[in-house]
């Protein structure tokens, strides 16, 4: 199954200039998103970690199903004020504006080495403010596995030179 035929590209969204890479049409075939799953499942096994982390809101959708399948703790890393307990908070650039991430401070403890899934990577920027709130929290990051990679953004190159493991499952330009 070749899972880049599940995935729409919808020129100038969120704004003129962007082509984004929704992930929707892949989630809603059954068969390929049980795939897309299985495909994450297989590439965490040579990794090492004890919680996996995953990204408000589309990062949600994979990890949960992955941290299901692996009997992993899974934590979320949620857009501002939308956790109700004492959090960390990291601001971080994105490719069309700024945003804020933040985890529950309990949920995260030094003895966590923690698999962070995203659905797509761009330029790195919400990637690398997930890696600092593990780190914040004490924990390790382990690697980061993303169904998509827009690979001329840099994103995952720039997590490569900060000495972090990377995976994606799919290639895709970003213009």
């Amino acid at each position: 199954m070749n899972l880049k035929d599940y995935i729409r590209s919808i020129p100038d969204y969120p704004k003129k200039g962007i082509l984004f890479r929704d992930i929707t049409t892949l989630i809603k075939d059954e068969n390929a998103f049980a795939e897309t799953i299985n495909q994450i499942v297989e590439r965490s096994k040579k990794f090492n970690f004890t919680k996996i982390a995953a990204i408000e809101s589309r990062g949600f959708v994979f990890a949960s199903a992955v941290s299901y399948i692996l009997k992993k703790p899974f934590v979320m890393l949620r857009k501002k004020n939308k956790l109700p307990a004492e959090v960390h908070s990291v601001d971080f650039e994105l490719e069309y504006g700024t945003a804020t991430i933040e985890v529950h401070k309990d949920s995260i403890n030094k003895e966590d080495s923690v698999l962070i899934i995203d659905d797509l990577i761009a330029t790195g920027g919400t990637a690398e403010a997930a890696a600092k709130l593990v780190e914040i929290s004490n924990g390790k990051v382990e690697a980061f596995i993303f169904v998509i990679n827009l690979f001329d953004l840099g994103g995952s190159e720039k997590l490569i030179k900060s000495n972090y493991k990377v995976e994606n499952l799919l290639d895709f330009p970003g213009h």
